[in-house]
């Protein structure tokens, strides 16, 4: 086709816009009828017959119609003129939009028809600018009309984008339940096989819990043996006048017993010492009196090690300080603990099950049973994680596939996104379908103003405005959004 036969769709619609306005002018102007009365009355006004009030209650002349006197209750008569409180007056506003207003406006001096109609006798000029009105009025409604088209067409690409999100969660929940059930066979097994070593473990080990039972029971006797043969020999070194008794006067002749090393010991530190009573024999001394004195005393050259650490403490420096300047004593000492040292302990065994003796060293088929049980423990603790992990991941889509993102998954893409709002002193950030929070612009920290909840548009359009509820406890906060408006409050 040659381009001169091209024609511009857009110039055409302009000009057959322009053609109408024209033509409704000429037909709005041969119509007969009373001034300030529409197109759609003008047969209530037949001409050369009597009007009839609209509300019924009289019948008046036609030439009372407009004669700038009000007849009829309604005011029906007096369209054109302001007689009338509450009669109505149509602007024809021709090119534009036809308007009503209140005849009381009729001549009043200001312009309220762009036609100027409603100012015929009221002294200001009024210019007809209808048509530019018009023609603004229509560019305006063309912008709105591109606005929406843009608009479907974007909530048809979002919603295209929402179904397939939607269809991709859908299948990848299958597979995580497939994923899922295979996971917790192999988890079984893993744990099957764990209880069936830990018992090959459990039968293993007896034979070493017994002999740890023998052995801690051996060293506790030997401990109180030892602990008996020391308390003895300090009882009958104390026990001066061999009568099988230990008494305060005995004790206040020790001076390594003078606990505020004033030089003396007096009947309250003795007293300390045999249990706040005057005399004990032996069986109450070992039971009732040995862990305070042993602390303290010192027996030829030879420090009483208390059993407590607690008893260490001021027990040591008391007795250091006595054996001050003793030479012997401290060479004494010093053989002592030489002698006493403990035995080197055994490096505990590799692979050892937490409850197991630490200073026991297995036979090599133990060692191996406690390393098949410690291998099984670990697969089945393996396995039972990639189970927990799947799950979590089931329970993510299952939580998005609950979530109402509109009637045709359009508003899906906004998970995940957040926006911000400045104003003078907030920077407001929204994260559809999670949280709504601000935060001073002099400031990080954060207050949320509430968690995604529901959409709480009116009937008909629910999904105007969301709800975002539970925000900081103490100010009871909330946050709603208008997306119709774009407004937040909270």
């Amino acid at each position: 086709m040659s381009p001169t036969h091209i024609i511009d769709n857009s110039k055409l619609t302009n000009a057959f816009l322009v053609v109408l306005v024209f033509v409704c002018e000429i037909l709005t102007s041969e119509v007969p009828r009373p001034r300030g009365v529409s197109l759609s009355r003008a047969p209530l006004y037949p001409p050369g017959r009597p009007f009839k009030c609209f509300d019924g209650s009289k019948s008046v002349p036609f030439t009372h119609v407009n004669d700038d006197y009000c007849d009829c209750p309604d005011g029906s008569d007096e369209p054109g003129t302001s007689a009338c409180p509450n009669g109505v007056f149509h602007c024809t506003n021709a090119g534009h939009k036809p308007l009503n207003i209140a005849s009381s406006r009729v001549n009043d001096g200001v312009c309220d028809c762009c036609d100027g109609t409603d100012e015929y006798a009221g002294g200001a000029t009024c210019r007809n600018n209808c048509v530019e009105l018009g023609r603004s009025a229509r560019e305006e409604a063309q912008r709105q009309a591109e606005l929406v088209k843009a608009g479907k067409q974007l909530k048809t690409e979002l919603s295209r984008k929402g179904m397939e999100m939607k269809q991709e969660k859908q299948a990848k929940l299958g597979e995580l339940q497939r994923s899922k059930d295979e996971a917790e066979k192999v988890r079984d097994e893993k744990e099957a096989l764990k209880k069936q070593v830990e018992e090959e473990e459990r039968v293993a080990l007896e034979y070493y819990r017994k002999l740890e039972e023998e052995q801690k029971q051996k060293q506790a006797e030997e401990e109180a043996a030892k602990n008996r043969a020391e308390a003895t020999e300090v009882f009958n070194t104390f026990d001066s006048n061999r009568d099988g008794l230990v008494e305060v006067a005995e004790l206040q002749t020790r001076q390594n017993l003078d606990k505020d090393m004033n030089g003396e010991v007096s009947e309250e530190e003795a007293k300390y010492f045999l249990n706040n009573q005057d005399s004990v024999d032996l069986e109450t001394f070992i039971e009732s009196c040995w862990s305070n004195v042993k602390s303290y005393h010192v027996l030829d050259g030879r420090k009483f090690e208390p059993s407590g650490e607690n008893e260490e403490s001021q027990a040591e420096g008391e007795a250091d300080d006595m054996l001050e300047g003793d030479d012997n004593d401290d060479e004494g000492l010093e053989e002592e603990d030489e002698d006493e040292e403990a035995p080197e302990e055994k490096p505990a065994s590799r692979a050892q099950p937490r409850d197991a003796p630490a200073t026991i060293t297995y036979d090599d088929d133990t060692q191996k049973i406690v390393d098949r049980a410690k291998a099984a423990r670990d697969e089945f603790f393996e396995a039972d994680r990639q189970v927990r992990d799947i799950q979590s991941e089931i329970s993510n889509i299952q939580s998005y596939l609950e979530k109402d993102f509109g009637p045709e998954e359009e508003f899906a893409t906004l998970q995940g996104q957040c926006f911000d709002y400045e104003d003078h002193e907030y920077i407001y950030k929204l994260c559809p379908f999670d949280k709504a929070s601000q935060h001073p612009k002099s400031s990080s920290t954060e207050t949320r103003l509430g968690t995604w909840g529901q959409w709480t548009g009116p009937e008909g359009n629910v999904y105007e405005s969301m709800m975002y509820d539970r925000g900081a406890v103490l100010l009871e906060r909330a946050a709603e959004v208008d997306q119709g408006a774009g407004r937040l409050r909270w």
